[in-house]
């Protein structure tokens, strides 16, 4: 266990920030540490899990349970809000945890990417590990993983998908590890039977990367994607997207009781929204505004 030493008063204009959650009602953002705001963002906490963070989630039926992906490998889980620590990664490969989500009905079942690898598996809790499948073909080459959103969709092979965005494209996989397949109307597991494979309607754009994805279990076809262009969103399951805030976006968050409430990471810089993306707030912390 790795314990919660000291609780210094940082802000995320001290930090690098590479991802950010809701645990509940609190803010979690991480990167070169990881801070948590109880009360949006006006003060914070640093917590103390050691090495970078690349990729971080939690789960609505798991309130002070964090799960964080680390730059140096492995996971690291607390159970308790962030106050300790404890690494799990028994039978999972070498290599940066680009990206982590939590399975939308199996709390206890993590997914993890892992850079230059595939998609990997544990079914309790992180403790043991296993690889779900290679990483999927996008664009004549094996694409990592940069995003993950577990959502039940009623489309899904169990109600589950696990979407996935890439350097080149969204592209998701029920949660039978079937095969990776486009996003697409219709019925999807009609066209998985029949190898058809139909184009979006109106995809994210393809010469952009994914780096955040995320879905609100209130409202599971809602998805956002953060991408160099802005926040955007979908409204039926990733099929049509439209921007919704622009700038370089480099992660976003929905709070899971309340898809009107976001937080994203704009050109730098954190900043809330209550009011489903239409206005947005920096982040302020010690009464300033991050610069």
């Amino acid at each position: 266990m790795v314990p919660r030493d000291n609780l210094l008063a940082e802000t995320p204009a001290q930090t690098v920030l590479q991802t950010v959650a809701f645990d509940g009602d609190a803010l979690l953002a991480a990167g070169s540490g990881l801070l948590r705001s109880d009360d949006d963002g006006e003060s914070w906490v640093a917590l103390s899990p050691p090495d970078d963070i690349l990729a971080l989630a939690t789960h609505p039926n798991r309130p002070g349970r964090i799960v964080v992906g680390r730059a140096a490998g492995g996971v690291l889980l607390s159970e308790d809000g962030g106050r300790s620590w404890e690494l799990r990664a028994d039978g999972m490969a070498a290599g940066e945890i680009d990206a982590i989500a939590v399975a939308a009905g199996e709390p206890d079942t993590i997914y993890a990417a892992i850079r230059g690898d595939g998609l990997w598996r544990s079914e309790n809790a992180g403790r043991t590990w296993s690889l779900g499948v290679d990483r999927p073909w996008l664009r004549e080459a094996e694409q990592d993983l940069l995003a993950l959103a577990s959502v039940n969709l009623a489309s899904g092979m169990g109600g589950i998908w696990l979407y996935a965005g890439t350097s080149s494209g969204l592209t998701r996989i029920p949660d039978c590890f079937c095969r990776w397949q486009s996003v697409h109307p219709g019925d999807a597991m009609d066209a998985l039977a029949s190898g058809d494979v139909l184009p979006s309607e109106a995809p994210l754009p393809a010469d952009e990367p994914i780096l955040a994805l995320t879905s609100a279990p209130s409202s599971p076809g809602t998805l956002h994607a953060a991408l160099p262009s802005g926040i955007w969103t979908s409204r039926d399951g990733g099929v049509v997207w439209s921007r919704l805030a622009t700038g370089a976006a480099s992660a976003v968050a929905v709070h899971s009781a309340d898809e009107r409430r976001l937080v994203a990471v704009l050109d730098s810089i954190l900043t809330l929204s209550r009011d489903g993306g239409a206005t947005w707030t920096a982040v302020t912390a010690a009464g300033e505004s991050i610069p």
